[in-house]
């Protein structure tokens, strides 16, 4: 095995719950938490890597992209969050799941830290 592809993250689903208003939104604090190893996480390619807003308040977005290694899928949904290195991460969009002869190659998923 290469040196990619050793990191492990945590993926955090939360249910689907209506609030007392008749409001749909992700109850976090009861999220399913399911450890994932054998990826890799890099920081984005420039220019996407990071923006700052600072119009009403100083924030900080930094992108990261998620890759499995080869013959390899996981259960991410772009409504998950993802626990890496004391980050907790937002999936940025669909997942890329790569496809050859019918099965999924590798799998790529943007993620995105709001600070």
């Amino acid at each position: 095995m290469s040196g990619l592809h050793r990191q492990a993250v945590t993926i955090v689903r939360a249910p689907l719950i209506t609030d007392r208003y008749g409001s749909e939104r992700r109850d976090w604090a009861n999220a399913v938490r399911t450890l994932v190893s054998g990826v890799e996480v890099q920081p984005a390619a420039a220019p996407a890597a990071s923006q700052e807003d600072t119009i009403d308040r100083q924030t900080a977005v930094t992108g990261w992209r998620l890759y499995t290694r080869r013959g390899v899928d996981v259960d991410l949904l772009e409504t998950d969050r993802v626990e890496y290195d004391g980050m907790t991460l937002e999936v940025d969009g669909k997942i890329g799941r790569w496809r050859m002869g019918g099965r999924v190659h590798h799998v790529e998923a943007e993620l995105k830290e709001i600070d």
